[in-house]
């Protein structure tokens, strides 16, 4: 998605854009992810803006590509108990709450927004700002549109292996690409030419998960929806009250172990997509586990009060996350000619228009 969304606004500014994609299909984690616009947890300043930014922008594609799905359907996290209820009333009080859209919603308000809630809990986080796109389908709905333009061409199923001079590259077809400019969005893939370019002291970190689909839930899920565990997990939420959830109420086991937050967005065909965990530590395991699958049904049931329906595929994936503190992306130019952006984290799907504009902005395009 973040090359993608080079390529787009660099047609859009009038240049011809060659995009070389080391698949036939994008199989990475653009498409293996929730589709949040998610501006809820994000970090105060830079991120923030950022995703604010992107979310602005995913607005502004989506009515040009329909196909994208995109739906400014807003987020809720339901919070249970005095501990979790203090870390929203926290969120709450933020300076940037309001550039967010956060509210905290009774219950009913809450079943008002999202029906779909069934299950008891004390109050609930709205975030207005948050939206989703269809992550299985919006990489082919922008080529699409791409494609209409004479100045783009999508050269899938190679490989960039060399760079052979200032914005000039080589793939692994013997083909040479001259331009004045050549942008590399590599994901998660940070060995071979990356490391021959950059270095081993790459300030980028490869981050595994495990998420799940279901069958259609029989009824609309009108937020995205995410559980307390997320406070944990995204910086917004870091306040003393954080820390006082954290030493009075832990993390349940599996949740700890697999470093686990909920989140959950209804598909266009109905079905939910939940999720996920996290893992850091390599060599990344090559099998998912069914533990977190288990946390994670246990824990949707509770919200909408009724089981969960058939889960119709699992998958887990990897992604590339940038570890310089208040850097949202890592974007280092490697030779003449030649810029690197990568990891943006948990971010990708979220922050991937910004993050190009950014670029496109910082490099004069």
């Amino acid at each position: 998605m973040v090359g993608t969304m080079h390529a787009w606004h660099a047609i859009q500014r009038g240049h011809q854009v060659v995009q070389i994609e080391r698949e036939t299909e994008a199989r990475g984690a653009s498409l293996r992810n929730f589709g949040q616009i998610w501006v809820s947890g994000r970090a105060g300043g830079e991120e923030l803006e950022t995703a604010l930014r992107a979310r602005e922008l995913w607005e502004g594609v989506g009515a040009r590509v329909p196909a994208l799905g995109f739906r400014a359907n807003g987020s809720l996290t339901p919070v249970r108990g005095a501990l979790e209820l203090a870390v929203a009333e926290a969120a709450v009080a933020r300076p940037d709450a309001a550039a967010r859209g956060y509210k905290l919603l009774t219950p009913a308000e809450a079943r008002a927004l999202n029906p779909a809630l069934r299950g008891d809990f004390t109050a609930a986080l709205y975030c207005e700002r948050d939206a989703a796109v269809e992550p299985r389908t919006a990489q082919l709905a922008l080529r699409a549109e791409l494609l209409k333009s004479p100045n783009y061409t999508f050269l899938p199923g190679r490989e960039v292996r060399e760079v052979v001079g200032a914005g000039t590259v080589r793939d692994d077809h013997g083909d040479v690409h001259q331009a004045d400019m050549a942008v590399l969005c590599t994901g998660a893939w940070l060995g071979g030419l990356v490391r021959e370019l950059a270095g081993p002291e790459l300030p980028v970190r490869r981050v595994r998960l495990q998420m799940m689909q279901t069958d259609p839930l029989g009824e609309p899920l009108t937020t995205s929806v995410a559980d307390a565990d997320s406070f944990r997990y995204y910086p917004a939420y870091a306040s003393p009250a954080l820390d006082a959830l954290n030493a009075g109420r832990p993390q349940a086991h599996t949740a700890a172990e697999h470093k686990m937050q909920l989140l959950m967005v209804q598909r266009a065909d109905g079905g939910l997509t939940i999720g996920d965990t996290h893992e850091y530590e390599h060599p990344f395991a090559f099998d998912t586990v069914e533990e977190p699958y288990e946390h994670l049904a246990g824990v949707v049931e509770s919200l909408l009060g009724r089981p969960l329906p058939r889960i119709r595929r699992r998958w887990a994936g990897v992604y590339a996350q940038c570890t310089e503190p208040g850097r949202v992306v890592h974007r280092q130019r490697v030779r003449d000619g030649v810029w690197l952006v990568t990891g943006p984290g948990g971010r990708g799907m979220t922050c991937a228009p910004a993050i190009a504009e950014t670029t496109a902005n910082e490099l004069g395009w």
